[in-house]
């Protein structure tokens, strides 16, 4: 070996070893402390998985993650109770909430769809329809063909993102009419699973084999039809922080943020990537081509 490579070959291992000696001590400087997260249900597996595969390489900290709704996260946020808000909605749509002190991380992009009792007999409704059902324009399923069953409602809290979300972009704007109300999304599916006649929204990543996720206009609720905004009802799923994040804070939402889990988490949960849009849209609803489209 000549002298050169000798060189060459202590200082690539003298690097290594910088790196490895860098990276025990910002895990040092971690370890033993804890973050909250709080706020969104939707967004809520997607943040408590990869706080769990963070700790789990990262010993000695913790993240703590807890629902509540999109209303809950942004306001304990902004008082400073925590230390990451999850939103559906931006800042600035929810009342109450002086965004400017807030800083935006947006993560993820979820679908929601309205979903139904399986034996309500009602696969897909227009949006006509759908607001009909939501307003008590329509009471029955037999209205919209469906089963002989009074039609009964299951909405989110005021203050859900998903709520929010589901009314601007599923019913044109139009209000729900007062109904039974539910802070967590899974409780919902549970709620609409085990009621004849039951109908609710939810994100995505909680339907399952025990309800139905309606068509809209005949457009299935698919992450391929929210890619290009054929499946309208949609939203950004946000990591809200006061001010820029430092700390643990910071180091976590980079690791949501990385593609190791924007690229396995992320889609493994019925989750979009934001990378993977082909139109992005602003907080007052505009779309805006970014991508190729089918």
């Amino acid at each position: 070996m000549t002298k050169k490579r000798w060189f060459q070959g202590i200082g690539l291992i003298l690097l290594v070893a910088l790196g490895v000696f860098a990276y025990q001590t910002r895990q040092v400087s971690h370890a033993g402390q804890s973050i909250t997260a709080v706020g969104s249900t939707a967004l809520q597996p997607l943040v408590e998985a990869a706080g769990e595969q963070y700790t789990g390489e990262h010993l000695g900290t913790f993240i703590n993650v807890q629902g509540g709704g999109t209303g809950t996260g942004l306001s304990q946020i902004q008082e400073g109770a925590v230390q990451i808000g999850n939103s559906d909605l931006f800042a600035s749509e929810q009342k109450g909430i002086t965004s400017k002190q807030l800083v935006d991380h947006r993560v993820a992009v979820v679908g929601i769809t309205p979903i139904v009792n399986r034996k309500n007999g009602v696969q897909n409704l227009t949006t006509q329809q759908l607001t009909a059902v939501f307003t008590g324009q329509v009471t029955n399923w037999k209205q919209v063909g469906g089963a002989d069953r009074p039609i009964v409602i299951i909405n989110r809290a005021q203050g859900s993102g998903t709520r929010a979300t589901f009314e601007k972009f599923g019913m044109n704007g139009h209000r729900s009419r007062t109904a039974q109300e539910q802070d967590s999304s899974g409780m919902v599916r549970q709620i609409v699973a085990t009621t004849p006649g039951a109908i609710s929204y939810v994100a995505f990543s909680y339907v399952d084999k025990t309800v139905d996720a309606l068509h809209l206009n005949g457009v299935a609720p698919t992450e391929a039809n929210v890619i290009d905004n054929h499946w309208k009802i949609w939203s950004y799923e946000h990591l809200y922080t006061n001010g820029q994040p430092t700390g643990l804070t910071k180091d976590f939402i980079a690791y949501v943020e990385s593609p190791a889990i924007q690229k396995t988490l992320v889609r493994q949960l019925g989750y979009l990537s934001p990378d993977q849009m082909h139109i992005e849209r602003d907080v007052t609803g505009k779309v805006t081509q970014i991508g190729g489209a089918r």
